[in-house]
């Protein structure tokens, strides 16, 4: 078995054209909000901590070292795209999910509506069956950027097992 931890931030500002967010998506899930995230890719939070989290697993390198930000082609691509090639290099290792835990940090918006859709696309994403993955809304309570609003912050652990 290899466990894997990945971890995401991305500030939130008004949505194009008022700022610099893009869409606020989280899993594959667009959420209705007046803030996005500001990032080279579509800033998919989620996508890109489990993302990390499954490439720590197989000791692979990291999201930024594998689509940079400064590299053209990733300039607002679906994280689905980084998450597809992650499972892809687990499945060539011999591995698959054991479990996903997944914990997003914002104030708003809520979750609850869009939890099971993100699962799903998690689920399908990683070829796994959605009874191994679980994600989380918490707030920061107000304190620092993630509390005050300004920013979405995101933790994922996985756990692989042999095929």
């Amino acid at each position: 078995m290899r466990i894997g931890h990945g971890y995401d931030l991305h500030r939130l500002e008004p949505v194009a054209p008022a700022g610099a967010g893009r869409p606020f998506v989280l899993a594959g899930v667009r959420f209705d909000h007046d803030l996005g995230p500001v990032g080279h890719s579509d800033g998919d939070a989620v996508y890109h901590a489990i993302t990390d989290a499954v490439l720590g697993a197989i000791g692979a390198p990291d999201i930024g070292r594998l689509f940079p930000d400064d590299d053209p082609r990733w300039a607002g691509a679906d994280s689905a795209q980084f998450l597809a090639d992650a499972a892809g290099r687990m499945d060539a290792d011999g591995l698959a999910i054991g479990n996903v835990d997944v914990t997003v940090v914002c104030e708003r918006p809520k979750l609850g509506v869009h939890r099971d859709a993100m699962i799903d696309n998690i689920a399908r994403t990683l070829g796994c069956d959605r009874a191994l993955v679980n994600v989380k809304g918490k707030t920061h309570e107000g304190v620092d950027a993630v509390g005050e609003g300004r920013a979405v912050e995101v933790h994922a652990v996985v756990l692989l097992r042999s095929r």
